[in-house]
């Protein structure tokens, strides 16, 4: 989708200007949208100036420019303030779409709220890494309003690879959970696989390259594989801090839904380990090092 050239380009609010929100904007920015943009830190506001957005002192002067606002949070008491402050704009008609991964139950307070006001939530997290948010490899899981949602496919477009309407609103986080349980499973074992095969004397780069072109091949082999084997896990697309909330809601819909899940257990430990040894701020890669430090050998590579 491209819209460059057009005299009155659409315009978008991008609320959270993070890792995934920064690069949302940016992409919306290329495909041709008027992006709109409020996060707290002045860093954050700066980049999207510098990536040709327009920033915003807040959430009302935000809403003024856009009524099409998707939402990037790191927590529940950001979303709650935010949506406080939608609801004290005044501004009916808004459509925001949520693409935090945050608890369904705190979602859909929101949703209730915000709709008494004539605002409509809709919940559509995202799966895909930062990194793959800068290429627009995303795929959004949009639950809620139908009519809200084809509203925003434009927007959609604009930064992800594909949509899915998966229905009634909270689908879309209950999807991300499915998703997020593989993708805890399948960067530790990426992890696994690499370490076992540099032990055994493999050049890690070929492992990366020959296993994720056949049937043991993952998108996480594919996506972190390569920061394990540069150790660039400093260059976070996902901090280990973060997604320790989002092993939390796992765990917390396997419990409610009576799930056994033992290869997801198995992770747990490797990523607490990860915490304790200094990783929070680094990217979930890092459980290689986690792993490597354990063997008491750390292999050239």
């Amino acid at each position: 989708m491209t819209r460059q050239g057009s005299a009155n380009p659409p315009r978008v609010g991008v609320i959270g200007l993070g890792i995934m929100g920064s690069a949302m904007a940016n992409n919306l920015v290329k495909a041709g949208f008027e992006v709109f943009g409020y996060d707290p830190v002045p860093a954050a506001r700066q980049g999207l100036k510098k990536a040709g957005g327009r920033a915003c002192k807040n959430v009302h002067e935000l809403t003024q420019k856009a009524q099409h606002l998707v939402l990037s949070l790191p927590s529940e008491a950001a979303l709650d303030q935010v949506c406080a402050e939608l609801l004290a704009t005044g501004h009916k008609g808004l459509i925001a779409a949520d693409t935090s991964t945050l608890p369904e139950a705190c979602k859909l307070r929101h949703k209730k709220a915000l709709a008494r006001c004539g605002i409509t939530l809709l919940d559509c997290p995202l799966s895909g890494t930062g990194a793959q948010a800068l290429s627009r490899d995303l795929a959004v899981y949009a639950s809620g309003n139908a009519k809200a949602i084809k509203a925003m496919q434009g927007v959609f477009a604009g930064f992800a690879r594909v949509r899915y309407d998966v229905g009634d609103f909270g689908n879309g986080m209950r999807m991300k959970l499915v998703a997020n349980l593989l993708v805890a499973i399948h960067n530790v074992s990426s992890a696994e696989a690499i370490l076992m095969g540099a032990r055994a004397g493999l050049d890690p780069a070929t492992i990366v390259k020959v296993v994720s072109d056949g049937a043991g091949g993952s998108r996480m082999l594919q996506v972190r594989g390569p920061m394990m084997v540069n150790r660039s896990w400093q260059e976070a697309t996902m901090k280990v801090s973060t997604w320790q909330k989002d092993m939390q809601l796992i765990q917390d819909l396997l419990q409610a839904t009576d799930t056994p899940a033992p290869l997801f257990s198995a992770t747990l430990p490797i990523y607490n380990a990860a915490m304790a040894m200094g990783h929070g701020m680094d990217d979930t890669a890092a459980v290689f090092s986690v792993l490597e430090r354990w063997t008491q050998w750390a292999p050239k590579i």
